[in-house]
Parts: structure tokens; C-alpha cells; sequence
């Protein structure tokens, strides 16, 4: 109370005993954050500077920041327990294979018959439950709405040819300490009838491991073992069985479309034999939620040192599965079966010159550290540098395209931890020496995989979603690579900022001004006004977005020529697209529609349009981050430095400095490059070399992307082009 008193007293003093002035007013202070952004927008260029080359620096940096992988959950325990596979397992599996083998030279449809038949009885004989799944292969065709659109159960019901048909063989092991809830999937894609030596050791590998989990008692979770009808590629197979055992359909296999086909006559007549039809089941056999998945092949491509295994795991717009699958089986296959463990590579990037120059460079200034530190532990080794990067723009490339890189991609698409495991081994498949011993260590490594998925209680949660491989033992966070991604766009709505206040004349409150009190009609018309001028702005960016979607859905209306090329259709959907831009720029550049703009000032109007479209390209890149965060880091190298460096090249041309000349250098190399076909053949002309260029090749790229539903399409039609023609539109402003 005494405070409130003395505080008025003191606030009522200083009223009576100020000056009385009718012109002064007082000025609040603003509040210091408030000062930080005006600071910041006021020396935007030097912001602009730093943060795109700390952007960039921070990319070139990821690979030393990567950190060595680790188990997350205790629970996995990967190889606490010793193997139990037997020499009957190993003994039975040369026997399948064996069986299989003899049926090369029969006719391929009698073939595949005799070859389910006889997995069939394998399977039934371990007490599994046996049933078999139709599906019917559909070529993926360009459909607008495909991108926002669930799997349909019933598509693959409707309208099919016999031709297109293929059957997936299904064994599942109930768990003895289980009670259903829960399944491991183990997948093996085999040709029924026309398979390889590398297709028949893979199924003999899984059936070892099959044997033995039918017989094992600490299983607690079921065993489903898919054999994917692999005839027309190994993802539609899994695909169609997973949209089947997510969507049931309730029609048996004797019942559906049974006198349709040949084929499935034969089929449901297999089913009839007595030698089969103890564990056949004619509805959709299912077990629990799946809690991982593995696909499990041996590639018949020889390696000179020693077994090597590929791992696989990027899945569709840039998931991926829990960090802990990565590293059980990396632990596993390293420590436990002496397997040589390798993911993908820019195989270019391996000799390139200027990345092992820079490479050496932080070898050098990773000596340096620890000659001052011992304990700083930065830098590596120049070869290990290069190795790293090319790794990681494998792992960036396959996320941003948004195409799974195996069939793994399926299950991830519902949810399901899963990754392709490839072994090549060292001599080939038909040295018998050698053989039972790779079948060993191939079934070893599959059993210490379930074993540790077994004794999880809950699915994957512990270790990270969102992570890039840098080798098969290290990784970089989202915590460390969003850091470049942040510094790359961090300018955009500081500059869009800068250039409205600069294009309206605003005052910031940084230059001293004397204020004037006196402000007349004329002036506050124009204030008025000239804070209204990015509408015209706002509509131009929105019909161009308008466009890019129009762009976006031509490929849906070229695919329904007949017989038309990929180099026709891309000569087709360039024209197309030109012609409607130049429409489009003639409606919206008329004279009808600026004569609001005409009648007052046009200085600062590309400014304004500039910082619109900077807007955009920084609310799209933030969209994008969302939902294929490497697509957006990809986007935001090549746009970024285009839409802060668009200036029209007429106010360039009159400056006549040296300074100016190099900017419009600067502005023509970044639009081309921008363009994202001209960006698509310089990669593959700096990776593949010009002979490999072809008009065509720029079409399948993109038909790839909308066959997969790949976000990145859609990014590309709706806010890479947008932009990239926006900031073209300001470099010809004609100011």
C-alpha cells in the first residue's frame, strides 16, 4: 500500500514537474526482441552471407559429425544366446534346394506347380499353416489422385488378365509362448518355375531358419514366412499381400475368379491332393500385429574378399525404420559371422577430386585440434571423409526421390519396421565346398535377428526415425542435419521482410528522423496505397502456383496417347507447359490488369513481387521438411541462393559496375541450374557422363516419382517450378 502511494506520489511529481511541450510526445521503447528483428532486418544482406555459407558448410561438415551407432533397447540383446541351428536344418535345406533344382527343365508353368507343391509339403511337414495368395499385377499408371488416395483392397479383384497373375506361398508358426497378437514376417521373393541358384539358396537359407523356429519353445511371437511370387518384380508380390492382410477380403482362393484362369484351376486342384491338403487353408490365413519384417535374397554377383552383405532401408518419401533393426544386424552379421556389411554409395563421388582436396583439409585441421587438445576429437581420416560423404549423398538422394530401394518399402507404408538384407557371396553358389558353411552363417544371422525381435515387448521406439547413414556403423541425427536445412532458409523471411519495408518506405526505427506531426490527405492516400501494393503481388504468386499444379496433371492427359515415346511425351509436356505459361503471362502482365499499378509509383514493385515469392518458396520448403525433410534440403540448395540473388537484370545492365556483371553471371547460372530438367542432366552428365543423356530420360525420372506416389513430385509441380518461374519473372521485370 505504501509502495502504491509513494510510486503515485513519485509518477504524479514528475508529471507537474515536467516541461510543458505541445510538440514532444513521449516514445516507447521497444521491446528487445522487437530491436533483434529490426536489427536483423536492417543488415539482411550480411545475414543472407553468413547463413547460407554456414548452411552450406554445415552439409560438408555432416559426415564428420556422424556418430557411431549403438543398441538403444536393452531388450534386443543381440547375440546374448547361441545359435541352435542344426546339421538336420542345414541337411533338410539342401534337400528343398535340391528338389527345386531338378525342376529347371521342366515347362515353366508345369514347373512353378511342382515347385509350390513342393514347398508346400516342406512347409506342412514343420506343422506350419500353409495357404496360398492370388494377386493380380496392375502397371502403375499416372492418376492425379493416387497421391492423396489409400490401397484399395479390392483393386487387385476387379478387372485382370491372366497373363499378369502370380500366387505368394504363406507358411505361418504359431508361437508356443505367445497368444497371437504379435508376428515376424520373413520374406524371400522366389520365381515359381523359373528361378535361379542365387533365388533357390536364398529359400533354402529362410527354410533353415524355418525349421528350426517350428520347433523351438522360447518363440513368443508368431513366424509368417512369405514366398513372393517374384515373376513381375519383388514389391508388387509383398505389396498385394500386406493390402490383403490389412484389408481383408472374404472370398476363398477356390471361389474367386476360379473359372477364370487356367492357372488358378490348377492351383485349386493342388489344393486337392492329398500330399498337400493336410495344413492348406482356402481363406487368407493371418496372424498378430507384424512387429519388424526382414527380406532376405542372395544376389549371384561374386565378391573378391569376402561375404559381403548390403543393407537396405530407405522406404517411400524418405522413411525410414528404427535405427536399432540397422544395428542388430549390422552387430550381428560384423561380430558374429564375420560378414564384410556395406550400404549404398555415390560410386562417382568416390573419386572425386575436390571432395577428397577438402577431405584433406579436415584431416589437416583435425590434426591441429588435437595437437592443441588432445581431447577434441575432430577430424577424420581424408579416405574415410570421402567414403562418408559419398554414403550419405546416396542415403540424402534415395530419401529425397521418395522410391523405396527394396521391398521393405511395402511394410513400411502400414507401419512396420522393415529392412532388405542382400548377401553376395564370395565364390559362387555351386562351389559345394563352401556351400554349407554360407547357408550356416546365412541362417545364423536371419536367427539372431528374430531372436532379438522376440524379446521385445513393444514394438521399435527406442532409437531414432529420422537419420542418414554415413557407413554401416555410423549415422547423423535429425538434431544434427536440420541445422544446415535451418541456416539455408533462415534468411528468406528476414529479406521478404527487408524488401517490403524498403519498396514502402518504411521506417524501422534504426536512421534518426525528426517526426512531424503535420501528415496531409495526399500523403496518407499514398501510404495507404503503397501498403496495399503486395495483393498485386499475392495474386501474381498464387497464379503461377495455379499453374504449376496445371503443369502437374498434363502427364495425366499425355499418358492416354497410345504409343507414345518417352522422348515424344517430354517434347509433349515442355511445349504444353511453355505454352500455357506464356497465356498465363499475358493475362496476368496485360495492361487491363495494372492500371491500379500504373497510376501511382512502380519503383520498388518487383521488390515487393520478389518478396512475395520469397515468402512462398519459404512456407513450401517448411511443408516439404514435413513430410520428406531431405526432398526440402535438396530444394532449399537450389532455390535459396536463386530467389536472394533475383534481381532484374535491366537494373544490373545500366549500373554497368563490376559488381553488377558478376550478379547477372550469378543470376543466369543459378536459373539454369534452378530449371529442375537442366538440374536433372547436369547430375546425371557430372555422375554418368554425356553419352548417357537422352531427351527421354527425364520423363521416366518423373513417371518413376508418380508411379511411387513420391511426394517430391508433387513438390516439384507445385513449389520448386512456381518459384523457379516466379524469380525468372523478376529477373526480366522491366522495372
Amino acid at each position: 500500500m505504501v509502495g502504491m502511494i509513494l510510486g503515485d506520489g513519485i509518477l504524479l511529481s514528475c508529471r507537474f514537474n515536467m516541461p510543458k511541450t505541445e510538440t514532444e510526445t513521449p516514445k516507447m521503447k521497444p521491446r528487445p526482441i522487437v530491436r533483434l528483428g529490426i536489427f536483423l532486418i536492417s543488415h539482411s544482406l550480411l545475414v543472407c552471407v553468413v547463413c547460407c555459407t554456414a548452411g552450406v558448410l554445415a552439409l560438408l561438415l555432416l559426415p564428420l559429425l556422424a556418430k557411431s551407432t549403438y543398441i538403444s533397447e536393452n531388450a534386443l540383446m543381440p547375440g546374448s544366446a547361441s545359435s541352435m541351428i542344426s546339421n538336420r536344418d542345414i541337411s533338410e535345406a539342401n534337400r528343398l534346394a535340391s528338389d527345386l533344382s531338378g525342376l529347371n527343365f521342366e515347362p515353366q508353368d508345369a514347373a512353378a506347380l511342382e515347385s509350390r507343391e513342393i514347398l508346400t509339403k516342406y512347409m506342412s511337414d514343420l506343422g506350419a499353416e500353409v495357404s496360398y495368395h492370388k494377386f493380380h499385377h496392375k502397371p502403375n499408371q499416372f492418376h492425379p489422385l493416387h497421391f492423396f488416395s489409400s490401397p484399395d483392397s479390392t483393386s487387385s479383384v476387379g478387372n485382370f488378365s491372366c497373363s499378369a497373375q502370380g500366387v505368394n506361398t504363406v507358411g505361418i508358426i504359431r508361437a508356443p509362448r505367445g497368444d497371437g497378437k504379435e508376428a515376424i514376417v520373413l520374406v524371400t521373393p522366389y520365381k515359381f518355375g523359373k528361378s535361379g541358384t542365387a533365388e533357390t539358396l536364398s529359400l533354402s537359407i529362410a527354410y533353415t531358419v524355418f525349421s528350426l523356429l517350428s520347433r523351438v519353445t522360447w518363440l513368443a511371437k508368431d513366424i509368417i514366412w512369405l514366398v513372393a511370387d517374384s515373376q513381375y518384380g519383388e514389391y508388387a508380390p509383398v505389396e498385394a499381400w500386406l493390402r490383403d492382410y490389412h484389408m481383408p477380403v472374404f472370398t476363398g482362393l477356390g471361389a474367386l475368379n476360379a473359372d477364370t484362369c487356367i492357372k488358378i484351376d490348377d492351383l485349386y486342384v493342388l489344393e486337392q491332393k492329398p500330399i498337400v491338403q493336410r495344413k492348406i487353408s482356402d481363406g487368407f490365413r493371418r496372424a498378430g500385429t507384424m512387429a519388424a519384417a526382414l527380406i532376405f535374397k542372395v544376389v549371384d554377383r561374386n565378391e573378391l574378399l569376402e561375404d559381403t552383405l548390403n543393407i537396405y532401408a530407405e522406404a517411400s518419401n524418405g522413411q525410414m525404420p528404427n535405427l536399432d533393426l540397422v544395428n542388430i544386424v549390422n552387430y550381428l552379421a560384423v561380430h558374429r559371422q564375420g560378414l564384410r556389411v556395406k550400404v549404398e554409395k555415390v560410386l562417382a563421388l568416390l573419386d572425386s577430386r575436390w571432395l577428397k582436396i577438402l577431405g584433406e583439409i579436415f584431416e589437416l585441421l583435425g590434426k591441429v585440434a588435437r595437437s592443441l587438445n588432445p581431447g577434441w576429437k575432430f577430424g577424420i581420416s581424408a579416405a574415410d571423409y570421402v567414403e562418408g560423404s559419398a554414403t550419405l549423398a546416396s542415403s540424402l538422394y534415395n530419401q529425397a526421390l521418395g522410391i523405396p530401394t527394396g521391398p521393405h518399402g511395402a511394410f513400411r507404408d502400414f507401419q512396420v519396421d522393415a529392412i532388405t538384407l542382400e548377401i553376395l557371396p564370395k565364390v559362387s553358389p555351386h562351389n559345394k565346398a563352401r556351400h554349407n558353411e554360407f547357408l550356416l552363417r546365412g541362417g545364423r544371422l536371419v536367427e539372431g535377428v528374430i531372436r532379438s525381435i522376440n524379446n521385445l515387448l513393444e514394438k521399435f521406439h527406442q532409437s531414432f526415425f529420422l537419420y542418414m547413414l554415413t557407413s554401416p556403423s555410423k549415422f547423423v541425427s535429425v538434431g544434427v542435419y536440420m541445422i544446415a536445412f535451418a541456416l539455408l532458409v533462415a534468411p528468406l523471411p528476414l529479406v521478404a521482410a527487408s524488401l517490403y519495408a524498403d519498396a514502402n518506405q518504411l521506417d524501422l526505427g534504426v536512421k534518426k528522423t525528426k517526426s512531424t506531426n503535420t501528415v496531409t490527405a495526399p500523403d496518407e492516400l499514398d501510404i495507404t496505397l503503397r501498403s496495399w501494393k503486395w495483393l498485386y503481388a499475392a495474386k501474381e504468386v498464387f497464379l503461377v502456383h495455379v499453374w504449376g499444379a496445371a503443369v502437374s496433371l498434363i502427364p495425366y492427359f499425355i499418358c492416354q496417347i497410345p504409343n507414345c515415346s518417352p522422348t515424344t511425351s517430354s517434347v509433349i509436356w515442355v511445349f504444353l507447359s511453355m505454352l500455357s505459361f506464356l497465356i498465363l503471362y499475358l493475362i496476368v502482365g496485360s495492361p487491363s490488369t495494372r492500371v491500379s499499378i500504373s497510376q501511382h509509383e512502380e519503383k520498388g514493385e518487383w521488390a515487393i513481387l520478389k518478396s512475395v515469392t520469397i515468402s512462398a518458396v519459404f512456407i513450401g520448403l517448411l511443408l516439404m521438411s514435413i513430410v520428406n525433410f531431405a526432398t526440402a534440403e535438396i530444394g532449399a540448395l537450389l532455390l535459396v541462393p536463386m530467389c536472394l540473388m533475383a534481381q532484374p537484370l535491366k537494373l544490373d545492365m545500366k549500373a554497368g559496375k563490376l559488381r553488377s556483371f558478376f550478379r547477372v553471371i550469378c543470376n543466369m547460372v543459378l536459373g539454369f541450374v534452378a530449371f529442375p530438367p537442366a538440374a536433372y542432366f547436369v547430375v546425371k552428365t557430372l555422375f554418368e557422363g554425356f553419352d548417357s543423356i537422352s531427351m527421354g530420360d527425364f520423363w521416366n525420372w518423373m513417371e518413376s516419382l508418380w508411379a511411387w506416389n513420391s511426394a517430391t513430385y508433387i513438390y516439384i509441380g507445385m513449389v520448386h517450378l512456381p518459384c523457379w518461374a516466379l524469380c525468372l519473372h523478376v529477373l526480366l521485370h522491366s522495372c
